[in-house]
């Protein structure tokens, strides 16, 4: 008897099994193009779930995240997050490996008002990541506790000195003449990179080159010891905000 083979994922698919609250896709991209970034999406996606232990509701931040495929950008620009709209943004043809780096600064921004209070003075949220890193008051949480854990694992040494990672990043920064490589939210965002690549499927389109890349090489990237100790902090955060969601659910079907 012959047997159908499933059809490969939609942008339809990838919006309803996770609740994306919306997908829009570049005018230029071709029918071909988008099927293929569909299916490429939606396993990258389903890598990203399994990878930490997290229901889908967390990959689309409870259906606040949007995505978008092949629309703006800028050269040299894979990638990007865009607070404004919050909205998860690749290229057409460069986006590929961007995928987990740029989901964090999503979920990084999605954190700010729920593990933090307001910016003293500015009376507005900050990123998670920037308000660990400038000791704003937490709201207290056992879920933040982890979430916290995990900054200070990447940013310190158990003695509370500077990480290599940190070091790293300042040194290059300097070479560059720029701050960004030393910033709270890029320091976070490629250490959940290399835990993702460490700990999930091997999917390049998801991440890729936090092991043997030019950046890798130059210390951005967490290495050794301190890299394991990172996936492991990120394991214990997301493993228990994934089951304290789906409880959650499970409460909200019971009624």
């Amino acid at each position: 008897m012959l047997q159908l083979q499933p059809s490969p994922p939609s942008f339809v698919e990838v919006r309803r099994r996770f609740g994306f609250r919306s997908i829009e896709i570049g005018r230029w991209v071709t029918r071909a193009e988008r099927d293929r970034a569909a299916e490429q999406f939606y396993q990258a996606l389903v890598d990203l779930m399994q990878t930490l232990r997290v229901p889908e509701a967390v990959i689309s931040l409870r259906g606040q995240l949007g995505l978008q495929y092949g629309i703006g950008g800028q050269p040299g620009v894979a990638a990007h997050y865009i607070p404004a709209t919050r909205q998860l943004a690749l290229a057409k043809n460069a986006g590929a490996g961007s995928l987990a780096h740029e989901w964090f600064h999503g979920f990084d921004h999605y954190m700010g008002d729920k593990a933090y209070l307001p910016e003293p003075q500015a009376g507005r949220h900050p990123l998670a990541s920037t308000g660990w890193a400038k000791s704003f008051p937490p709201i207290e949480h056992r879920l933040n506790e982890l979430l916290q854990h995990a900054f200070r694992t990447i940013a310190l040494n158990d003695d509370g000195t500077d990480s290599p990672l940190v070091i790293n990043s300042r040194r290059v920064d300097k070479q560059n003449g720029i701050r960004y490589y030393a910033l709270p939210e890029e320091l976070c965002a490629r250490a959940f990179e290399a835990f993702v690549e460490d700990c999930g499927p091997d999917n390049r389109f998801l991440v890729r080159g936090t092991r043997f890349s030019d950046d890798a090489k130059a210390g951005l990237y967490p290495q050794g010891e301190h890299r394991q100790r990172i996936n492991d902090a990120f394991s214990r955060y997301f493993q228990a905000l994934g089951y304290a969601v789906e409880r959650e659910q499970l409460r909200q079907q019971a009624g």
